[in-house]
C-alpha cells in the first residue's frame, strides 16, 4: 500500500529540513564532532524522529553528499561532454557561484580533510571525486586537443589535477579570510591565462 501523496510530501519535506540541517552542522563542525542528537534537535525532532527518516549519522552524511554533488552535478553541466576551453570557463562560474554558497563550500572543505583518514565514511566519495572530476577535465581538454583549438604537447591530466588543486587551495582561503581573497577573480584570471596558455 502506497503513502497518501499529502503524507509522502510531508515525509519528503522533512527529509530535505534534515538534510539541510545536517549539511549546516557538518559545515560548522564537522563529521565526527556532529551528533545526531544535535541535529535532531536543529529539526525540532527527537533523535528516533530523525532516525526513522535516515537509520544512522553515515546514512545521513551519504544523504548531504549526494544532495551537494546533485547541485554541482547541474551547475557544470555533467550531463553533457564539454569540450576544450569550455570546461575550464565552465569551472570558473562554478567558483563564482561558490562564492554566494559559504556553506557548501565550508562543508566540503571540512569534509574532504576529514575524509583523508581511510576509516571516514566520506573517505571513499573524496577518493572519487578527486578521480572523477579531472578525468572528465582531462577528457574535455583531449577533446580541445582533437579538435585543434588546444595545442598538442600539452599533459591533459597534469593540467586538470593542477586546476582542482588551484580550486581547493583558493576555496580555503576564501574561507580563512573572505574580505581578502576574492576567490572568484583570482580563479578567473588564472583560467584566462591557462587558456592563453594552452591555445
Amino acid at each position: 500500500m502506497t503513502p497518501h501523496p499529502r503524507r509522502r510530501r510531508r515525509g519528503d519535506d522533512r527529509r530535505e529540513q534534515i538534510i539541510d540541517e545536517a549539511l549546516k552542522a557538518f559545515a560548522d563542525n564537522g563529521y565526527r564532532s556532529t551528533s545526531i542528537a544535535e541535529i535532531a534537535d536543529r529539526c525540532g525532532l527527537s533523535q528516533p524522529g530523525l532516525l526513522h527518516y535516515f537509520p544512522n549519522k553515515a546514512a545521513l552524511l551519504s544523504a548531504v553528499l549526494d544532495y551537494r554533488d546533485r547541485l554541482d552535478h547541474d551547475r557544470l553541466g555533467f550531463d553533457q561532454q564539454l569540450r576544450g576551453k569550455d570546461a575550464l570557463v565552465r569551472l570558473a562560474q562554478l567558483v563564482d557561484h561558490n562564492m554566494h554558497v559559504p556553506g557548501l563550500v565550508r562543508l566540503f572543505t571540512v569534509l574532504t580533510s576529514e575524509a583523508v583518514t581511510a576509516d571516514h565514511p566520506a573517505h571513499r566519495w573524496a577518493l572519487n571525486r578527486y578521480r572523477l572530476l579531472p578525468d572528465y577535465l582531462a577528457g574535455a581538454l583531449q577533446a580541445g586537443i582533437d579538435d585543434g583549438t588546444i595545442r598538442k604537447d600539452i599533459d591533459p591530466a597534469a593540467i586538470a589535477r593542477q586546476v582542482f588543486a588551484m580550486m581547493d587551495g583558493l576555496q580555503l582561503q576564501w574561507l580563512m579570510d573572505p574580505d581578502t581573497v576574492d576567490m572568484a577573480a583570482l580563479f578567473r584570471a588564472y583560467v584566462d591565462e591557462l587558456i592563453a596558455y594552452i591555445s
